[in-house]
């Protein structure tokens, strides 16, 4: 599939996760009332940028006109840096950003190496010791529970070391899940088990997907021939930017 299938692809999902109708617009980041939005957390505003152009849905009006405001004139990249938020009065708190990778069969460079690579259903109780053996927030940014497909394991002696599969998303779509042993890593384990996941995707017909904030993981999607087409992001806007009519209240808000 040519690189602009793929980003026509990308952003037919994101949209659909936006819940209301949308679309990319041809530049700058469309804002969209959207209180349903699987782009961010119930209650906060997310942003998603591809290409050339975003989208971003807020929980009402008044946290919409606040973004429409915040992202008037700026640059297009600046609106999923984190920093550029965390400089911003009436932002609380802030998640990401995250990047969001992409590839078909001809981009998908297989691992190479002898490991052996079993299947477990999703859920198996062997994975709790492979969790038990990680931080809390590792465990949250693999999404290892959320695995749908077989799940592809590499054992040390008995222990689970390294577990990688996919949850399917809409539009056909596979959201890779990879997780290592923190006293196993740097042995190429999750290269293996995640070009075993990518490859059962591939063979369902599905995209798969590689959505990643640490540069380690970044870089083992490149190695497998992802590419980053964008990055998302979401943000917390505090309740006191609204006054009683719904107005966003811009009294000393900085610009970073």
């Amino acid at each position: 599939m040519a690189r602009s299938g793929v980003l026509n692809r990308v952003q037919d999902l994101w949209v659909s996760l936006a819940g209301v109708a949308t679309s990319f617009p041809s530049d700058g980041v469309r804002v969209v009332v959207a209180a349903e939005s699987r782009l961010c957390p119930p209650a906060w505003a997310g942003i998603v940028v591809l290409g050339s152009s975003g989208i971003a849905t807020a929980p009402d009006a008044a946290a919409a006109r606040f973004l429409r405001e915040s992202l008037t004139e700026r640059p297009l990249r600046s609106a999923v840096v984190a920093e550029r938020w965390s400089g911003e009065h009436g932002v609380v708190d802030v998640l990401g950003p995250a990047s969001l990778a992409y590839l078909d069969e001809q981009e998908f460079r297989p691992a190479t190496g002898a490991a052996d690579i079993a299947q477990l259903p999703p859920g198996h109780p062997d994975l709790d010791r492979l969790v038990a053996d990680v931080s809390e927030d590792d465990v949250a940014e693999s999404g290892i529970d959320e695995i749908t497909s077989p799940v592809f394991v590499v054992r040390d002696r008995a222990r689970v070391a390294a577990a990688a599969g996919y949850r399917q998303w809409p539009r056909s779509v596979a959201h890779l899940c990879v997780l290592t042993s923190s006293h196993l890593r740097g042995r190429g384990l999750a290269s293996a088990v995640a070009s075993a996941a990518v490859a059962e995707a591939l063979q369902n017909q599905l995209l798969p997907q590689w959505r990643a904030r640490p540069e380690s993981s970044r870089r083992l999607a490149r190695r497998l021939g992802f590419r980053e087409l964008g990055d998302q992001l979401s943000i917390r806007i505090a309740a006191d930017q609204v006054d009683s009519n719904g107005d966003s209240n811009r009294s000393g808000r900085g610009r970073p």
